[in-house]
């Protein structure tokens, strides 16, 4: 086998390439989660409680739930990342979860036991950009061309 033809059959997709890039800061965000000073009141931390006072960076309300969310979703990122339809996938559906996390931080009163996640406004709105990110590049990265009778 040639070097050639091992380096395009290694070669990612551009999906491939997103996905991958997306789950590489998904777990950089959830390790960053876990240490005191990027995460300012760490020690005000609860597993999962609207009453968790640690900030990511100082803006983004976390706990170790949240956290290990982040985690996951990179883990699965990776997995995913190994061939452009299984990264298309993981961000399409990656980024309709977002959407609905958004969407259930913004109905939740963030003070109730239901915001068990928990979630703050700047986390609404970073989630919002973070499902629409993701669809996007899961659609625009894999359309396919239509271009019919041009330079024929």
């Amino acid at each position: 086998m040639s070097t050639r033809t091992r380096a395009t059959r290694t070669a990612r997709t551009p999906v491939q390439q997103a996905a991958l890039l997306v789950a590489l800061v998904f777990l950089l965000v959830g390790v960053l989660g876990f240490i005191p000073g990027v995460t300012t009141d760490y020690d005000s931390m609860k597993f999962a409680s609207h009453d968790s006072g640690a900030e990511l960076l100082g803006i983004f309300q976390i706990s170790v739930l949240h956290n290990l969310v982040h985690l996951a979703f990179g883990v699965a990122g990776l997995a995913l990342a190994r061939t452009a339809s299984t990264a298309r996938t993981f961000l399409l559906v990656g980024g309709a979860i977002y959407l609905v996390l958004w969407l259930y931080g913004l109905l939740v009163d963030h003070h109730s036991s239901a915001n068990f996640v928990p979630l703050n406004n700047a986390d609404d709105w970073l989630h919002f950009a973070l499902g629409i990110g993701m669809i996007a590049l899961g659609a625009l990265l894999t359309r396919r061309s239509t271009r019919t009778g041009l330079g024929r």
